[in-house]
């Protein structure tokens, strides 16, 4: 038997990314699928270079926990589910957020800064304040995506 390891003619290029990574997952409309999103977010943020204790991974974390959470307290419709996309463009630096759900009335509002005695509320704000840019496109046929952006090294 030949235990000859065969090798590639060329080095695989360190300097070539693929120019658009992305994650597209249909869940349920619960806390547990919300929670998943999260999960699924920090796991695919580690398999593109970003560890989980990274900056990047955390903010997208907190990015995508908030925006999943809105879209089951807020705009859950009974039997359908909602939609995570994320997408890593490395030449513009940029990660995309994209939650998706079966509600195109309950857009989310300005976000105002919470007062320490409220229980809720706090979570635009942190979206606002983490995300580049964020804000909300309607969804076909039905819905509406509420999509956030942050900038990566």
């Amino acid at each position: 038997m030949d235990n000859t390891v065969l090798k590639p003619t060329t080095a695989p290029d360190p300097e070539r990314e693929p120019e658009l990574r992305e994650l597209i997952r249909q869940l349920p409309a619960t806390p547990r699928a919300a929670h998943l999103a999260r999960r699924l977010a920090v796991r695919r943020m580690a398999e593109w270079g970003y560890p989980p204790a990274s900056d990047a991974s955390c903010t997208v974390a907190l990015l995508v926990a908030e925006l999943a959470s809105n879209a089951v307290r807020h705009g859950r419709v009974p039997g359908r589910d909602f939609r995570l996309r994320l997408v890593c463009e490395p030449s513009a630096r940029t990660i995309r957020i994209e939650v998706s759900d079966a509600r195109e009335d309950c857009l989310p509002a300005a976000p105002q800064t919470p007062t320490t005695d409220e229980e809720s509320g706090r979570g635009l704000f942190l979206v606002d304040v983490l995300a580049t840019r964020w804000g909300t496109t309607p969804r076909l046929p039905v819905g509406k995506t509420v999509w956030a952006e942050c900038d990566v090294p």
